[in-house]
């Protein structure tokens, strides 16, 4: 068992209206359900184990692009429509934030006993990951949430945080087991139930490189363990909450910014189908597409994807309801296409994300972050901006629509 990645985020709290959290689940699982259909499942767990695709993830869905709270709302909201179409998509999710989180064990025996997985080995995978992040790795963060996600074919992802109250951040823990095999060859004891801390049977011959990884540890030299330790693929975000040029890769952005334009579509045939969308929603589209379809690599500035539907606080414009609403409608027919046979949709805004990443290797930025947000703010009402604080009105003075799109 090898941890895949962690996060390191400020504490954010608020909550997530209901208006952003009913699209949260549609857009989700639209993408999980594109994702499985053109990938498969385990592509799935292996990208929901990736620090840097999960923020991306909750950027592009909404959610304010550097906080901790991305990870009980994107939790919540893919546990939402997941789960109900648990035997169709082979995906289920146990655990959660607090008192949910002790339920994990009970999720798992009950997914496991529809599925005829190896339930007890599971669980056991569950609580070895919760352990060794919350106390056989001292870093000063209480764990307060877990999520077990786990396939009817027995792959698995955890993903759970913890909070440190002295410097107000949480740490978000990313595990992905490539097989569970190695814990299923031989039948074990059981070990469930209330988590109350002291509950690994240290003596099962199954525990074995465990406790020889601790004792490791301990005895380590600490400039090597760093050295280890800084192997892993870990995401550091600023306390900041507006998104500056520094925070995105200038190039990705801007090639999808002069990409959605639809004069600029309608140049490659790939895109055609594409057409007739507004150069807003297919900015949006283009984002949600390298979601879907990316690369590890496209993901290290995951406040790009905040560009798609803004953020819930504002920041770095509100959320354009509309175009999130167009945004959804177009991936959900073109899924509902593909179902039928006919690829041709889905295949468009897979190339979306294709030619956007061809023209980022030769794009020359030459326009400022901070003037496409200003023209996004003033031009929000337009797109059925919301925040937590309420609706987006039109600017007293009307200014020139500096990027004339609209």
């Amino acid at each position: 068992m090898k941890r895949s990645g962690s996060a390191d985020l400020p504490l954010h709290y608020g909550h997530v209206p209901p208006w952003l959290a009913t699209r949260m689940a549609t857009l989700g699982k639209a993408i999980v359900e594109e994702i499985i259909a053109g990938q498969g499942k385990n592509a799935l767990l292996s990208k929901l184990s990736d620090p840097f695709w999960f923020q991306s993830l909750g950027a592009v869905m909404g959610m304010d692009w550097h906080s901790s709270g991305i990870t009980t709302s994107v939790m919540g909201a893919l546990r939402k429509s997941i789960n109900p179409l648990a035997k169709e998509f082979g995906i289920f999710i146990c655990g959660g934030k607090g008192k949910n989180s002790r339920n994990t064990p009970n999720e798992i025996l009950q997914f496991a006993d529809a599925t005829g997985l190896p339930a007890q080995d599971l669980v056991r995978s569950s609580k070895l990951s919760a352990k060794v992040d919350n106390t056989a790795v001292q870093d000063g963060f209480q764990l307060y949430q877990h999520h077990f996600i786990v396939s009817n074919a027995g792959e698995w992802t955890v993903i759970q945080q913890g909070m440190s109250n002295s410097s107000a951040t949480a740490r978000r823990y990313h595990w992905h087991s490539p097989s569970v095999r190695s814990f299923t060859e031989e039948p074990h004891t059981s070990i469930y139930g209330v988590n109350q801390g002291h509950i690994l049977n240290l003596t099962d011959k199954m525990a074995q490189p465990l406790k020889t990884a601790m004792l490791e540890v301990a005895s380590e030299n600490p400039d090597k363990m760093l050295s280890e330790i800084s192997r892993i693929r870990r995401l550091v975000l600023p306390g900041h909450h507006d998104v500056k040029a520094k925070d995105v890769d200038l190039k990705r952005l801007g090639a999808v910014l002069w990409l959605a334009q639809e004069k600029h579509v309608s140049n490659f045939e790939e895109l055609l189908l594409l057409e007739g969308l507004g150069p807003r929603t297919l900015q949006s589209l283009a984002l949600v597409s390298e979601v879907i379809y990316g690369q590890p690599a496209q993901f290290k500035d995951p406040a790009r994807f905040s560009f798609a539907h803004g953020g819930k606080d504002g920041h770095p414009f509100p959320v354009p309801t509309r175009v999130y609403d167009e945004t959804i409608d177009t991936l959900q027919q073109a899924i509902q296409r593909s179902r039928l046979g006919r690829q041709d949709k889905i295949q468009a805004i897979r190339s979306l994300s294709k030619v956007a990443d061809r023209l980022a290797e030769n794009f020359v930025p030459d326009g400022s972050v901070d003037e496409f947000i200003a023209h996004e703010r003033a031009n929000s009402w337009k797109y059925g901006g919301r925040t937590v604080f309420g609706k987006a009105r039109p600017p007293q003075n009307r200014q020139l629509d500096l990027f004339n799109d609209q």
